[in-house]
């Protein structure tokens, strides 16, 4: 009995022993199945693009130099009076011939009557003066009797107090001279001003201009009309494109340096007093092949490009030319005489250091690729 009993614990126990084993079994060869029915696909690094491009490719001398405005007003009063209302607060945008403070108008007023007051005495007795002595003779007056009657009336006189008047009222009312931007307000409503009181500084902040410092031995490489490319910490990625506007004559002689006056519209982002990095042309080298000099590369003393074909990085050996810094030049091979890159190409400038031939990439954005 004891023994038909051991028997069957026996047979139970390597029944359950053979499922868990089986069990087991399915489950390991369940990843295996999954991995040959859908395999992994290859790794996209993600890149910074840029396309080639076929143009001139402008030689540039590098300076760094200040903004300045191009018209700053410091407006004075013309006239004394005591301030009626001030119509602007610093920072404001104004127009040009806007009103930027008035004057209280009575007193300007009252003169503008008295003298046309006065005015209209003096013609009547310039009239007085020549009318009867006319009327008497039949004949007009010489003209030495009407300079001689207009003298003792004092009607020539009269007029230009008149006109002061009238100066003096219009001068009450102070306007922008140009278009921009209110940089300080010196008055207040109430405060009485005498003839020259500083009331307000209005600045141009679009039409700006550099006066680029250049060494005496790069100043002949500068032209009138040149281009200008101007970079700032304030405008970090952008580049205003202005003009050569004059080549200053007068060399320092401490620094052996000349100037070249450089002009140039701001949309409000470069403004007076900053410092800004100019690019100045010095030659033009035109119609030529060009890419971002980041592209380059070198490998076994060689240079190359990573050229995106078909969502991998391919690269190609190149005979690079001259270079601004920012683009560079590709010449034909020596061998075969043949450009091996050619405008619309995509070349990779970010995150393509460390690639190997025929990567697999996924050119994305500047800002995505940070």
């Amino acid at each position: 009995m004891i023994h038909r009993s051991l028997h069957a614990f026996a047979s139970l126990a390597f029944a359950l022993v053979s499922a868990g084993a089986c069990k087991d079994k399915d489950a390991s060869a369940e990843p295996a199945a999954d991995s040959t029915a859908a395999p992994a696909s290859a790794l996209s690094l993600p890149v910074v693009g840029e396309t080639v491009r076929q143009g001139d490719l402008v030689l540039t001398v590098p300076t760094t130099a200040q903004v300045r405005a191009d018209a700053v007003a410091t407006l004075r009063s013309e006239t004394v009076g005591t301030v009626d209302k001030v119509l602007i607060v610093p920072g404001q945008r104004v127009a040009r011939g806007q009103a930027l403070v008035t004057l209280d108008p009575r007193p300007f007023d009252l003169a503008v009557d008295e003298a046309q007051a006065a005015v209209d005495q003096a013609e009547v007795q310039y009239n007085d003066n020549i009318v009867p002595d006319s009327i008497v003779s039949g004949q007009a007056p010489s003209e030495e009797r009407r300079r001689n009657a207009l003298a003792r009336s004092g009607l020539a006189g009269a007029r230009v107090r008149l006109a002061k008047a009238k100066l003096d009222r219009d001068r009450a009312v102070i306007t922008a001279p140009f278009a921009g931007v209110v940089d300080r307000v010196n008055v207040a409503a109430g405060e009485r001003l005498s003839a020259g009181a500083d009331v307000a500084t209005v600045v141009n902040i679009n039409d700006l201009r550099i006066e680029a410092s250049v060494l005496e031995h790069d100043l002949p490489l500068i032209r009138v009309g040149g281009q200008a490319v101007i970079t700032a910490a304030a405008a970090p990625g952008r580049q205003i494109i202005g003009r050569v506007a004059a080549v200053l004559p007068m060399i320092d002689s401490t620094t052996r340096a000349g100037r070249a006056l450089v002009r140039f519209r701001s949309d409000g982002v470069l403004r007076p007093g900053m410092y800004a990095d100019v690019r100045l042309e010095s030659t033009r080298l035109t119609d030529r092949v060009i890419i971002p000099a980041p592209a380059v590369l070198e490998r076994d003393g060689r240079p190359l490009v990573f050229v995106v074909k078909e969502g991998r990085a391919q690269w190609v050996y190149i005979n690079p030319g001259r270079s601004n810094g920012i683009d560079t030049e590709v010449l034909p091979d020596s061998s075969t005489g043949q450009i091996p890159v050619a405008p619309g190409d995509t070349v990779l400038v970010e995150g393509h250091l460390t690639l190997t031939h025929d990567a697999p990439v996924r050119v994305v954005a500047k800002a995505e690729s940070e």
